[in-house]
Formats: C-alpha cells, structure tokens, sequence
C-alpha cells in the first residue's frame, strides 16, 4: 500500500535528517530565529460573520495524480492565497512523493502573514521540531499512521512548543485515537490513503462521533461553493483544498470564488 510505502521511506530519510541536523542544532536555530506562533484555532474556527475558513495549499504533485502544477513557486502561490481571502496555507513538504521541501515552508514563513501547516508524515518528534525551526503553526497528524498512544504522544510534544495538531481521520477508529489524544482540531480526509478512492459522505459520518467543542476540517474532493454550504451545516469549519486551487490559473480568484460563490 502506498501509505506504507510513504511511511518507509519517511523513516529512513528520518535517520539520515538527525545525523546530519540533530535535535540540538534545530534547538539553537529556533532560539536565533524565534518568531510568534499563530492562534490556529481563532484562524480555523468557523463564526457567523466568516463561516468558511481556507487552508490553502501548496502542493506540487502527489502519488497519484503526478505533478499537478508544472509552474510551481511557493512563495506567489501563498502570496496570491492571502490576497484571495485564505485563512492558512497547507504546505506540503514530503520530498519522494509529493515533490515537497522543509524548504518551502521556511521562504512562506518569511512571506505569509498567515498560520502555516506543515503537511507531512509525521512519525516522530523530531519532525516536530522541524516544523518549528521552519515556521510552522501546526502540524497534520495522521491518525492511520500512528497508533493512539503515538498520536497521543505528538499531539503533547507539538502542544508543548506551542504548535497546534491537525489530526486527521478516515473512519471511526480515526476519530477514537484523535480524541484520545484530545485533539482540538480533526481533520477528516474524504480520500482513502491506500486505495485514494472518495467518500464525500464521511464528514456526516464521522462528526457525529466528535464532541461539540472540536473545530473539524474537511479535507479532499472540495472544488465549488455549494459543497461549502453544505458541510458547513454539519459542523465542517474549515476546508483544505490543495489539487482543485493547483490547477487553477488565478489562484486569487481561485480562492474568492470558493469562499464566496
């Protein structure tokens, strides 16, 4: 399974990452490079005033559909994603599958007003710490990577450096692990990992089971107005979208488009 494949790669790359830049050195580049960690969950959390909030991403290729933008410049797609009206930008950083870089966060960083998402595949603290020294306001967990207790242990670390935790989940057991890992914001991924395949039903599903309190985000197969509307009456916050904006020429109006109709 792909998934697998991911998570393998990931945890060698991850050996070769802390021999070269151990924890200390990302340690010391934090302290030298401090900057104010966003409050995700005001930026996320859905009102009545604003009820459609935008993580917008950044996001090259993915193992499925190849490379999605061939003009690809991190820094004027965040860019044109605040001028659009987006409340985050998701920046993908998986280098093997995704074409990402820890790189590309750190130039946004400089760039964006806006909190910013580490996307990757998060097995270790260590990967946490990265997104700190890199500029991250939180990072995405995936709950079908790691097991509760896992989940659970990242979640603090994260907390801990004053990060905050997308989890996101795809079925049941998801939603069990993120909320014993107590959870703020879950995401709910409408593509399965391993056979990427679409469920656009799973948000209604899935919700019932979250406590009233979380802020929940609807993640894949979002790409027009009404289907904003329509999760938003469920509970959906917030929305990551990544492939349906990549392709898009104006990536402003991309945005506006979506939020408003």
């Amino acid at each position: 399974m792909i998934l697998d494949k991911i998570l393998e790669k990931t945890r060698e790359d991850l050996e070769a990452r802390k021999t070269k830049c151990p924890a200390q050195t990302l340690r010391e580049k934090i302290s030298r490079g401090a900057y104010a960690v966003k409050d995700v969950r005001v930026a996320l959390k859905s009102t009545s005033a604003r009820p459609y909030r935008i993580i917008a991403e950044v996001k090259k290729a993915s193992p499925s559909k190849g490379v999605i933008r061939e003009k690809f410049d991190p820094i004027s797609i965040a860019a044109d994603y605040d001028l659009g009206g987006a409340d985050a930008v998701s920046v993908l950083t998986e280098p093997h599958f995704f074409q990402g870089d820890l790189n590309y966060l750190a130039q946004i960083r400089k760039n964006s007003s806006l909190p910013l998402l580490r996307k990757d595949f998060i097995v270790d603290e260590y990967q946490v710490l990265e997104a700190l020294a890199y500029g991250a306001d939180f990072v995405l967990l995936i709950a079908k990577a790691l097991s509760a207790d896992e989940l659970k242990r990242l979640l603090g670390y994260a907390n801990g450096l004053g990060l905050e935790a997308l989890v996101e989940t795809h079925d049941e057991e998801d939603v069990e692990k993120a909320i014993f890992a107590k959870a703020n914001i879950i995401g709910v991924n409408h593509r399965n990992l391993e056979t990427f395949s679409m469920d656009m039903s799973l948000c209604e599903r899935l919700i019932a089971l979250m406590p009233k309190d979380k802020i929940v985000v609807a993640e894949s197969g979002i790409y027009e107005h009404s289907q904003l509307i329509e999760l938003s009456k469920i509970g959906v916050d917030a929305f990551l979208v990544g492939e349906y904006f990549m392709r898009q020429e104006n990536l402003q109006a991309a945005v506006k488009r979506l939020k408003e109709g």
